[in-house]
């Protein structure tokens, strides 16, 4: 597991990154509540922002071997394109998923109203792969880190919006609301609001369910790019 290893070490290893690991999901915890919406803190709203942000720049670390040629290196070492990819990924979902149990149970500890926290870690853990596979995904079609950085920052924003993170869909006209479904992050929403609202256990897996299939999609995406 020394490519795990090495993968965590390499997350923290500059003051940015750290920045996002650590001190903005903490920061998430104590933003204040909205008075109609969002229904929970608007650090719980906003943390999906936070998720897809720290799935780019832990994803742009695979791009920068690639960049500065490390994983043409890797291909005559005994390693294979799987096992490479597997442990870099292994690294990043365990520290977003570790993210994840800072936010919710942080939140529990300080009071917050957060209705059922247990299955709101689970959708945040859901979303956290989506934000991971999109990521590798993305970063598949780029030869340059800090271009595809910041391309993909620009968009998440468009895509933060029009999936209702940030705005509350129901204000969309009935085109934008249709267009909205195809956005990971409409799902996101919509798992917040059940969580709020508690409704059919059916709705929350199929939220869950949908996250999945486009974190299978993406993961099957970007890894179709070998390491040689």
């Amino acid at each position: 597991m020394t490519i795990f290893k090495f993968a965590l070490k390499r997350s923290f290893s500059n003051t940015t990154n750290i920045i996002f690991l650590t001190l903005f999901p903490i920061a998430c915890i104590f933003l204040p509540n909205g008075e109609e919406w969002p229904f929970l803190p608007y650090g719980y709203q906003y943390f999906g922002l936070l998720i897809l942000f720290v799935g780019i720049r832990l994803a742009t670390i695979i791009l920068e071997d690639r960049e500065k040629g490390v994983v043409k290196r890797l291909a005559v070492a005994p390693i294979s394109h799987f096992q490479y990819l597997s442990q870099n990924l292994l690294a990043y979902s365990i520290i977003l998923i570790l993210q994840c149990i800072i936010v919710v149970y942080g939140g529990v500890l300080l009071g917050k109203e957060l209705y059922q926290p247990d299955r709101l870690l689970l959708l945040y853990i859901s979303f956290s792969f989506v934000s991971l596979a999109l990521a590798l995904a993305w970063i598949s079609i780029y030869r340059k880190k800090d271009v595809a950085f910041l391309v993909y920052m620009s968009l998440i924003f468009i895509v933060v919006i029009l999936g209702g993170l940030m705005i509350p869909i129901e204000i969309f006209p009935d085109l934008l609301k249709r267009i909205a479904v195809i956005f990971p992050t409409y799902w996101l929403a919509e798992g917040l609001k059940w969580i709020v609202f508690s409704e059919e256990i059916l709705d929350f897996l199929l939220i869950n369910g949908v996250l999945w299939l486009y974190t299978i999609v993406f993961v099957i995406v970007g890894s179709i790019r070998k390491i040689n």
